[in-house]
């Protein structure tokens, strides 16, 4: 498929908010019927009422964290499962693309280091949610990077919890989890049925199962991409991400193809070998550099910093 037939499908799934309410109104019906034929189609369709069930009514007690386009809540299924159920957040028109586009997308997908969507629910405007495999361990992030010090609340035993949890990821674990976000993104760009890019490949969106296997997660910005398997195609599309994890030419141009997942896997593992987070980049005094990948270019500087980081 060329390019410019890419971006008319993309048209046509993600439409232009100048269209009337009624064009909208009709549109969310269709949206929401296509949702529920992926659903029962899949055999992966729950009922709103067995997932409050299974998140104690979304209580916040049950609260993983806050997603992309809503809060995450523990659950246990009547079989037994731990899962984690994404709720989005009411009214959001931009979270509702946003949940449709990961559900299509993960519905096609199945692999050791992506994250496993179990399942769907879409009753009506408001209620909409996507229901996963629960990661114990949560995100790399929370792992990776100590809390800010500048937080009052953030007790001195915590602390001692995050070293400890820090101290967790060896560097074989480290090497493992390198190893297996890159074989989640080779599947994703080159064995799955459709090319997928994700756009926004960071350390928030890698999880952490119990055996400290990695599992790509997030997939409301990723894209169908069909031409992606020579390796060189690109289309220019709207600029979606995060900052400190986007290519320049993604980022100043639009200009998208799978090489900005790979740029921003290539700063997810600087953030893993050094322990030091690009997004929110502090050099320390003797250093002069804007981010951590001009901090990391100067070889002494990348050996301190391994030894500093676990």
């Amino acid at each position: 498929m060329k390019p410019r037939a890419l971006l008319e499908r993309l048209a046509r799934h993600f439409p232009s908010s100048r269209r009337s309410s009624s064009d909208q109104s009709r549109r969310d019906r269709e949206e929401e019927a296509d949702l529920e034929a992926i659903a029962a189609r899949e055999q992966r369709g729950f009922k709103y009422e067995t997932l409050a069930a299974a998140t104690r009514g979304f209580s916040e007690k049950n609260r993983l964290g806050q997603g992309g386009f809503g809060p995450v809540y523990r659950g246990r299924l009547e079989d037994g499962r731990d899962v984690a159920v994404k709720r989005l957040g009411a009214g959001s028109r931009q979270g509702t693309r946003e949940f449709r586009n990961e559900a299509t997308l993960l519905s096609r997908v199945q692999h050791r280091n992506v994250v496993n969507l179990i399942g769907y629910c879409a009753r009506g405007a408001e209620d909409k949610l996507l229901v996963y495999e629960y990661v114990p361990n949560e995100s790399l992030d929370k792992i990776l990077f100590p809390p800010s010090s500048a937080s009052a609340s953030h007790s001195h035993s915590s602390s001692n919890s995050d070293r400890s949890r820090r101290a967790e990821l060896t560097w074989p674990r480290r090497h493992e989890v390198v190893v297996g976000v890159a074989r989640g993104l080779l599947y994703l760009h080159e064995d799955a049925h459709t090319p997928i890019i994700h756009r926004d490949i960071k350390a928030s969106n890698i999880l952490l199962d119990d055996r400290w296997v990695p599992k790509i997660a997030d997939f409301g910005m990723a894209r169908l991409f069909p031409e992606a398997g020579d390796g060189h195609s690109r289309v220019h599309t709207r600029v979606a991400g995060t900052n400190g994890y986007m290519a320049p030419e993604y980022l100043m141009h639009g200009d998208l193809s799978t090489k900005a997942d790979v740029f921003s896997f290539g700063v997810v593992v600087l953030e893993i070998v050094s322990g030091r987070k690009n997004s929110a980049f502090v050099p320390p005094l003797d250093a002069e550099a804007d981010s951590l990948l001009e901090y990391v270019r100067t070889p002494p500087i990348i050996m301190h910093s391994c030894t500093l980081c676990l």
